[in-house]
Protein backbone atom coordinates (compact mmCIF):
# COMPACT_ATOMS: atom_id res chain seq x y z
CA UNK A 1 0.00 0.00 0.00
CA UNK A 2 1.51 3.32 -1.07
CA UNK A 3 1.82 6.25 1.30
CA UNK A 4 -0.31 9.32 0.65
CA UNK A 5 1.75 12.32 -0.40
CA UNK A 6 0.47 14.27 2.62
CA UNK A 7 1.88 11.64 4.99
CA UNK A 8 5.20 11.83 3.16
CA UNK A 9 5.23 15.61 3.57
CA UNK A 10 4.58 15.66 7.34
CA UNK A 11 6.80 12.68 8.18
CA UNK A 12 9.15 13.37 11.11
CA UNK A 13 12.04 11.38 12.55
CA UNK A 14 12.62 11.41 16.29
CA UNK A 15 16.05 12.58 17.49
CA UNK A 16 17.91 11.70 20.72
CA UNK A 17 17.52 15.25 22.08
CA UNK A 18 13.72 15.09 21.81
CA UNK A 19 13.47 17.09 18.60
CA UNK A 20 12.15 15.88 15.25
CA UNK A 21 13.66 16.27 11.79
CA UNK A 22 11.69 16.61 8.58
CA UNK A 23 12.11 17.82 5.01
CA UNK A 24 10.11 20.13 2.81
CA UNK A 25 8.17 18.34 0.07
CA UNK A 26 7.95 19.55 -3.54
CA UNK A 27 4.29 18.50 -3.76
CA UNK A 28 3.36 21.31 -1.34
CA UNK A 29 5.46 24.08 -2.85
CA UNK A 30 4.06 27.60 -2.94
CA UNK A 31 5.31 30.61 -4.90
CA UNK A 32 8.08 31.14 -2.33
CA UNK A 33 8.92 28.18 -0.12
CA UNK A 34 6.34 25.64 1.06
CA UNK A 35 2.59 26.17 1.47
CA UNK A 36 1.92 27.57 4.94
CA UNK A 37 -0.69 24.93 5.69
CA UNK A 38 1.81 22.11 5.32
CA UNK A 39 4.22 23.90 7.66
CA UNK A 40 1.43 24.21 10.24
CA UNK A 41 0.69 20.49 9.84
CA UNK A 42 4.37 19.61 10.29
CA UNK A 43 4.52 21.70 13.45
CA UNK A 44 1.36 20.06 14.80
CA UNK A 45 2.74 16.63 13.95
CA UNK A 46 5.62 17.33 16.31
CA UNK A 47 3.00 17.49 19.06
CA UNK A 48 0.85 14.63 17.78
CA UNK A 49 3.86 12.29 17.67
CA UNK A 50 5.21 13.34 21.07
CA UNK A 51 5.18 10.50 23.64
CA UNK A 52 4.04 12.89 26.39
CA UNK A 53 0.98 14.22 24.53
CA UNK A 54 -2.26 14.38 26.48
CA UNK A 55 -5.52 14.35 24.50
CA UNK A 56 -6.29 15.83 21.09
CA UNK A 57 -5.65 19.28 19.61
CA UNK A 58 -7.90 22.14 20.67
CA UNK A 59 -5.91 25.01 19.16
CA UNK A 60 -2.76 25.66 17.16
CA UNK A 61 -1.05 29.00 16.52
CA UNK A 62 1.89 29.30 14.15
CA UNK A 63 3.90 32.48 13.54
CA UNK A 64 5.89 32.57 10.32
CA UNK A 65 9.14 34.35 11.17
CA UNK A 66 10.69 33.71 7.76
CA UNK A 67 10.00 31.69 4.65
CA UNK A 68 11.24 28.10 4.86
CA UNK A 69 13.69 27.14 2.16
CA UNK A 70 13.63 23.79 0.40
CA UNK A 71 15.51 21.28 2.50
CA UNK A 72 15.66 19.76 5.98
CA UNK A 73 14.29 21.36 9.13
CA UNK A 74 14.02 20.58 12.83
CA UNK A 75 10.82 20.69 14.91
CA UNK A 76 11.05 21.17 18.65
CA UNK A 77 7.77 20.61 20.55
CA UNK A 78 7.84 20.94 24.33
CA UNK A 79 5.04 20.51 26.86
CA UNK A 80 5.24 23.76 28.81
CA UNK A 81 2.55 22.77 31.30
CA UNK A 82 0.30 19.76 31.84
CA UNK A 83 -2.89 20.05 33.84
CA UNK A 84 -5.46 17.38 34.67
CA UNK A 85 -7.15 17.49 31.27
CA UNK A 86 -5.25 20.11 29.22
CA UNK A 87 -1.70 20.46 27.99
CA UNK A 88 0.08 23.58 26.72
CA UNK A 89 2.83 23.30 24.11
CA UNK A 90 5.51 25.53 22.67
CA UNK A 91 6.77 24.74 19.16
CA UNK A 92 9.67 25.93 17.02
CA UNK A 93 10.85 25.06 13.54
CA UNK A 94 14.51 25.72 12.82
CA UNK A 95 16.58 25.65 9.63
CA UNK A 96 20.31 25.92 10.12
CA UNK A 97 20.88 28.39 12.95
CA UNK A 98 17.65 30.34 12.28
CA UNK A 99 14.22 30.00 13.85
CA UNK A 100 11.74 30.21 10.95
CA UNK A 101 8.51 29.46 12.82
CA UNK A 102 7.32 29.77 16.41
CA UNK A 103 4.05 28.44 17.73
CA UNK A 104 1.89 27.19 20.54
CA UNK A 105 -0.72 24.45 20.82
CA UNK A 106 -3.24 23.26 23.37
CA UNK A 107 -4.33 19.64 23.58
CA UNK A 108 -7.04 18.31 25.85
CA UNK A 109 -8.95 15.23 26.91
CA UNK A 110 -12.43 16.03 25.62
CA UNK A 111 -15.53 15.02 27.53
CA UNK A 112 -19.19 14.87 26.62
CA UNK A 113 -21.08 18.11 27.40
CA UNK A 114 -24.00 20.09 26.07
CA UNK A 115 -23.08 21.54 22.68
CA UNK A 116 -24.45 23.39 19.65
CA UNK A 117 -23.07 24.89 16.43
CA UNK A 118 -24.21 28.53 16.35
CA UNK A 119 -22.50 29.14 13.00
CA UNK A 120 -24.72 27.25 10.52
CA UNK A 121 -23.32 25.77 7.34
CA UNK A 122 -24.14 28.09 4.42
CA UNK A 123 -26.79 26.97 1.97
CA UNK A 124 -24.76 25.84 -1.04
CA UNK A 125 -25.32 23.33 -3.84
CA UNK A 126 -23.85 19.88 -3.11
CA UNK A 127 -20.43 18.97 -4.52
CA UNK A 128 -21.91 16.91 -7.36
CA UNK A 129 -23.61 20.05 -8.70
CA UNK A 130 -20.59 22.38 -8.54
CA UNK A 131 -18.30 22.56 -11.61
CA UNK A 132 -14.51 22.66 -11.28
CA UNK A 133 -12.81 26.06 -11.14
CA UNK A 134 -12.37 28.11 -14.29
CA UNK A 135 -8.84 29.12 -13.25
CA UNK A 136 -6.20 26.97 -11.55
CA UNK A 137 -3.36 28.69 -9.73
CA UNK A 138 0.08 27.46 -10.85
CA UNK A 139 1.44 26.64 -7.37
CA UNK A 140 2.15 22.95 -6.83
CA UNK A 141 0.23 22.68 -3.55
CA UNK A 142 -3.01 23.62 -5.31
CA UNK A 143 -2.91 20.26 -7.10
CA UNK A 144 -3.05 18.49 -3.74
CA UNK A 145 -6.67 19.55 -3.28
CA UNK A 146 -9.86 18.93 -5.20
CA UNK A 147 -11.59 22.32 -5.09
CA UNK A 148 -15.11 23.12 -6.27
CA UNK A 149 -15.75 26.85 -5.82
CA UNK A 150 -19.31 27.97 -5.13
CA UNK A 151 -18.46 31.66 -4.99
CA UNK A 152 -15.38 33.86 -4.74
CA UNK A 153 -12.99 31.80 -6.83
CA UNK A 154 -9.63 33.07 -8.09
CA UNK A 155 -10.21 35.88 -10.62
CA UNK A 156 -10.11 34.93 -14.30
CA UNK A 157 -9.03 38.50 -15.11
CA UNK A 158 -6.86 40.56 -12.78
CA UNK A 159 -8.42 43.93 -13.53
CA UNK A 160 -9.12 45.36 -10.08
CA UNK A 161 -12.83 44.62 -10.35
CA UNK A 162 -13.23 42.62 -7.13
CA UNK A 163 -16.03 43.66 -4.77
CA UNK A 164 -16.11 41.04 -1.98
CA UNK A 165 -13.58 38.87 -0.16
CA UNK A 166 -16.06 36.04 0.50
CA UNK A 167 -15.21 32.56 -0.78
CA UNK A 168 -17.29 29.41 -0.40
CA UNK A 169 -15.79 26.19 -1.70
CA UNK A 170 -16.07 22.42 -1.45
CA UNK A 171 -12.63 20.92 -0.88
CA UNK A 172 -10.87 17.67 0.01
CA UNK A 173 -7.45 16.07 -0.36
CA UNK A 174 -6.42 14.95 -3.84
CA UNK A 175 -6.24 11.99 -3.94
CA UNK A 176 -8.85 11.56 -1.19
CA UNK A 177 -7.48 10.75 2.26
CA UNK A 178 -9.33 10.12 5.55
CA UNK A 179 -9.40 13.35 7.54
CA UNK A 180 -7.35 13.67 10.74
CA UNK A 181 -6.11 16.57 12.86
CA UNK A 182 -2.92 17.11 10.85
CA UNK A 183 -4.67 17.19 7.48
CA UNK A 184 -7.45 19.38 8.92
CA UNK A 185 -4.83 21.89 10.08
CA UNK A 186 -3.32 21.91 6.60
CA UNK A 187 -6.58 22.22 4.66
CA UNK A 188 -7.63 25.08 6.94
CA UNK A 189 -5.12 27.28 5.12
CA UNK A 190 -6.23 26.30 1.60
CA UNK A 191 -7.97 29.62 0.88
CA UNK A 192 -6.18 32.11 -1.34
CA UNK A 193 -5.28 35.44 0.31
CA UNK A 194 -8.42 37.52 0.63
CA UNK A 195 -6.79 40.56 -0.96
CA UNK A 196 -6.60 38.64 -4.25
CA UNK A 197 -10.35 38.01 -4.19
CA UNK A 198 -11.33 41.48 -2.92
CA UNK A 199 -9.17 43.46 -5.35
CA UNK A 200 -8.64 41.09 -8.30
CA UNK A 201 -5.11 42.48 -8.28
CA UNK A 202 -1.74 40.75 -7.87
CA UNK A 203 0.11 42.03 -4.79
CA UNK A 204 2.91 40.48 -2.70
CA UNK A 205 1.47 38.75 0.40
CA UNK A 206 2.61 36.54 3.26
CA UNK A 207 0.84 35.06 6.29
CA UNK A 208 2.31 36.36 9.54
CA UNK A 209 0.29 34.38 12.08
CA UNK A 210 -2.35 31.65 11.77
CA UNK A 211 -4.54 30.20 14.53
CA UNK A 212 -6.64 27.07 14.09
CA UNK A 213 -9.39 26.11 16.53
CA UNK A 214 -10.38 22.45 16.39
CA UNK A 215 -14.02 21.79 17.28
CA UNK A 216 -14.17 18.22 15.94
CA UNK A 217 -13.62 15.11 17.98
CA UNK A 218 -11.67 12.13 16.71
CA UNK A 219 -14.99 10.36 16.12
CA UNK A 220 -16.34 13.24 14.02
CA UNK A 221 -13.20 13.22 11.89
CA UNK A 222 -13.60 9.48 11.36
CA UNK A 223 -17.24 10.01 10.35
CA UNK A 224 -16.14 12.67 7.85
CA UNK A 225 -13.68 10.23 6.27
CA UNK A 226 -12.73 11.21 2.71
CA UNK A 227 -15.80 13.37 2.16
CA UNK A 228 -15.80 16.96 1.03
CA UNK A 229 -15.58 19.90 3.40
CA UNK A 230 -17.46 23.13 2.79
CA UNK A 231 -15.08 25.98 3.43
CA UNK A 232 -15.91 29.65 3.86
CA UNK A 233 -13.40 32.48 4.17
CA UNK A 234 -13.71 36.26 4.41
CA UNK A 235 -11.65 39.22 5.53
CA UNK A 236 -12.77 41.86 8.02
CA UNK A 237 -10.35 44.71 7.31
CA UNK A 238 -7.51 45.67 4.95
CA UNK A 239 -5.37 48.44 6.40
CA UNK A 240 -1.78 49.70 6.68
CA UNK A 241 -0.22 46.69 5.00
CA UNK A 242 -2.08 43.93 6.87
CA UNK A 243 -5.43 42.19 6.58
CA UNK A 244 -7.10 39.44 8.53
CA UNK A 245 -9.17 36.55 7.27
CA UNK A 246 -11.46 34.16 9.10
CA UNK A 247 -12.57 30.79 7.81
CA UNK A 248 -14.77 27.86 8.75
CA UNK A 249 -14.92 24.26 7.52
CA UNK A 250 -18.00 22.01 7.80
CA UNK A 251 -18.32 18.38 6.76
CA UNK A 252 -21.10 17.28 4.42
CA UNK A 253 -23.30 16.45 7.43
CA UNK A 254 -23.16 20.12 8.47
CA UNK A 255 -20.85 19.66 11.48
CA UNK A 256 -18.52 22.61 12.07
CA UNK A 257 -15.09 21.00 12.33
CA UNK A 258 -12.69 23.91 12.56
CA UNK A 259 -12.48 27.71 12.57
CA UNK A 260 -9.39 29.77 11.84
CA UNK A 261 -8.12 33.32 11.96
CA UNK A 262 -4.98 34.73 10.44
CA UNK A 263 -3.21 38.02 9.84
CA UNK A 264 -1.54 38.53 6.47
CA UNK A 265 1.00 41.08 5.20
CA UNK A 266 0.44 42.75 1.85
CA UNK A 267 2.64 45.26 0.09
CA UNK A 268 0.31 47.61 -1.79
Amino acid sequence: MSTHVFDEAIALQAQPDGSWTGHTHPAYANMVGPFGGITAAQALNGVLQHPERLGDPVSLTVNFCAALTDGPFTVMARAARTNRSTQHWTIEIQQGDAIVMTGTAVTAVRRETWGVDEEPMPLCPPPAEVPPPQVMAPMEFVKRYEQLPVTGQLPAVWDGSGHSSLTQIWVRDNPPRPLDFASLACISDVFFPRVFIRRATHVPVGTVSLTVYFHASTEQLAQTGTGYLLGQAQAQAFRNGFFDQSSQLWNEAGVLLVTTHQIVYYKQ
